[in-house]
């Protein structure tokens, strides 16, 4: 009888032990079946192993037809006035009887225009300085200009273009090089172009320090950040950029020394949007605002994953403060807004919810959610606050591409200079400048 009431408690533990591994078991399946990619979490496109073949947009649909909308200016290749060389065909003789046409007048039917790039050829200047001899018998000798230092240097266009190729091109200095040869007939090796970015870069650095003074004052700023291969190691790429600047970094560390290192004082009078990346909100500001984007993404993965209405009605909820926010004009923000107030207190309601116990992934997104419920809906209290932080992935993306189209940076200093200039190469983009025009500025620059 004993024996039988010892068998009996033995299976029993044998079941409960099963039970939870049958449970686990599942949970791994389900892992795997709802595998998060870039569609459904802020995963990389790079890194989805079967990639979908929909594109799950977090865009709503709009009621615009697809193409150029009304009172969109289109481009097209136009002739001009004045060409600059004009090459007339005649007729000289009938293509009937044979005869001469020379003295005939003629008749403008038609007129086409063409239009090529001459062939490149290097421009070789020669600097020469002299000396003269006063009456009073001193001699006075004459300088070189500052910026031209030794027996034979690269002129600014120069220095400027390969600047344009590393930053804005995403070139290698394989293809910088043979690109000189063969299109400006103008050999340059692989290491002049790292010396001259090096340069280059030196000029920059006023510039660059005067973005981070400019992205400081901001009352919007966004962060972000990215990995990326420096000689084999791990290393980041931080931006912090508002609607006019864009500041980039390179550090070997992800956490808050990389703030306290380029912004010590922070952002006191701004906003700062970001994702849930804790550093983040180490950032001495005004307040914060998680990105809604990337809220939105991890709310596919768990409403796949956990079939979770709690996870679609979250998701509805914030679209619904997303299409407010496109209603919204800038005087509505100073006064009470009651769509505002209904939204929140369904968003209270929604983290009020408790979750089930064996939906750990959903549990932690809730408990994340609760602790930062204060920064999702920022957006919907100031004007100029968006969203999202899509600003500051389209920054910061650039490295990513880069990396793709050259490979890993091989030094630390390589990837810093590229950082510069990348600054330097984003802010011209958002202020509409010509970026090669402006390098060409920096490019005459001396050094500090």
């Amino acid at each position: 009888m004993n024996s039988d009431k010892k068998r009996i408690a033995e299976l029993e533990t044998k079941v409960i032990r099963l039970e939870s591994l049958i449970e686990k078991l599942l949970d791994k399946i389900e892992d795997l079946t709802h595998r998060k990619n870039s569609l459904n979490s802020s995963v990389s496109p790079s890194k989805d192993e079967n990639r979908p073949l929909k594109n799950q947009s977090l865009r709503t649909k709009s009621s615009k037809k697809p193409g150029g909308q009304p009172g969109h200016e289109g481009t097209t290749l136009k002739m001009v006035e004045n060409p600059d060389q004009i090459i007339n065909h005649k007729p000289d003789f009938c293509n009937c009887c044979g005869n001469d046409l020379s003295d005939k007048p003629e008749e403008l039917l038609l007129k086409r225009q063409v239009v090529d790039i001459p062939v490149i050829l290097p421009k070789y200047t020669e600097h020469r300085i002299f000396k003269k001899t006063c009456s009073c018998g001193h001699q006075n000798k004459s300088v070189f200009p500052e910026n031209v230092k030794t027996t034979i240097s690269y002129g600014a266009n120069v220095q400027a273009t390969i600047a344009y190729m590393h930053t804005r091109q995403y070139l290698p200095f394989e293809r910088m090089s043979e690109y000189f040869k063969d299109v400006c007939n103008l050999p340059i090796s692989q290491g002049t172009i790292c010396n001259l970015l090096d340069g280059f870069a030196l000029k920059a650095q006023p510039v660059y320090d005067l973005i981070a003074q400019k992205v400081s004052n901001e009352k919007v700023v966004g962060a972000d950040e990215t990995g990326i291969r420096v000689n084999g190691k791990n290393g980041w790429f931080w931006t912090w950029q508002s609607k006019f600047a864009t500041f980039v970094v390179f550090s070997k560390n992800r956490g808050t020394a990389t703030i306290d290192t380029n912004f010590s004082q922070g952002f006191h009078d701004a906003v700062l949007v970001h994702d849930c990346w804790a550093s983040h909100f180490q950032t001495q500001c005004k307040t914060h605002q998680l990105c809604i984007a990337h809220l939105l993404r991890e709310l596919i993965f768990l409403e796949q994953r956990f079939e979770s209405n709690w996870a679609t009605n979250f998701k509805r909820t914030l679209y619904e403060a997303l299409e407010l926010k496109k209603n919204l004009d800038q005087e509505h923000y100073n006064n009470p807004i009651l769509e505002r107030d209904k939204i929140r207190i369904a968003l209270d309601a929604l983290l009020e919810n408790p979750l089930p116990e064996n939906q750990k992934k959903l549990r932690a997104f809730h408990k994340r959610m609760i602790k930062h419920k204060e920064y999702i809906l920022t957006f919907l209290h100031h004007f100029h606050v968006p969203p999202d932080n899509n600003a500051s992935e389209r920054a910061i993306r650039n490295v990513k591409v880069k990396q793709k189209v050259s490979g890993q940076f091989k030094t630390e200093n390589g990837a810093q200079i590229y950082a510069v200039i990348r600054s330097v190469t984003d802010t011209c983009i958002k202020n509409g400048q010509n970026i090669l025009a402006a390098f060409k500025t920096i490019a005459i620059l001396k050094a500090e």
